[in-house]
């Protein structure tokens, strides 16, 4: 019965996180918000949303890794100018996933990870890569900070903003990237700087994403 209650909580989880962020939405559009105007406080939004404060913390996090809005010191949080890449269009698609959608998000992250991988190998200089190499083995890190690293040295920005959505979404539902050996993370930093092909998407799916 534990184990039930347990799987169906999780379960739901992702809807949650959603509905908070609609609503989060919704209220900034109902009280005519507009980029560069402060929103209220997680206490706040906390009793106007009738939900708890770390589900509205994690849902402005959200908010911020997607470029929504902008925390600053002693401020508060702000709406930051987001229509660059029709990131509202994108984030509102998401509000209507479906639970088949959602099981296909970590397949979209693996083409959105691969393309960026092949965009390194064509467009990045070898003294790139080796600054790279060097954080990675002076550094401690995840999977996840790890492709940030990877996604902001491709020129290709909104390639970079369309996986941080993804992934934020991944993350809600649960299903993130385990990390693998550090050292086949450092391989395909290798491979990338020597331009070889095979090896760096060997290194990929059998490695990082099996």
């Amino acid at each position: 019965m534990n184990d039930n209650r347990a799987a169906s909580a999780k379960s739901t989880q992702p809807k949650i996180y959603l509905d908070i962020v609609e609503k989060l939405r919704l209220m900034i559009q109902d009280d005519g918000l507009l980029p560069g105007d402060k929103i209220p406080s997680e206490r706040e939004l906390s009793e106007r949303l009738q939900v708890g404060r770390s589900s509205v913390r994690e849902a402005l996090r959200s908010l911020e890794l997607l470029g929504l809005i902008e925390t600053r010191r002693g401020e508060g949080t702000f709406i930051k100018v987001f229509q660059e890449h029709r990131l509202v269009e994108l984030l509102g698609a998401f509000f209507l996933l479906d639970e088949k959608t959602r099981n296909n998000l970590r397949e979209t992250k693996i083409l959105l990870e691969q393309a960026c991988l092949q965009g390194l190998m064509q467009k990045t200089p070898p003294e790139k890569m080796e600054e790279m190499i060097q954080w990675a083995e002076s550094h401690d890190w995840d999977d996840e900070i790890f492709f940030k690293k990877i996604f902001q040295l491709n020129p290709n920005h909104l390639l970079e903003r369309i996986w941080i959505v993804v992934n934020s979404y991944e993350k809600s539902s649960g299903k993130t990237s385990r990390m693998a050996q550090k050292k086949l993370y450092v391989d395909l930093l290798h491979a990338l700087k020597n331009k070889q092909g095979q090896d760096v998407n060997s290194i990929y799916l059998s490695g990082l994403r099996k």
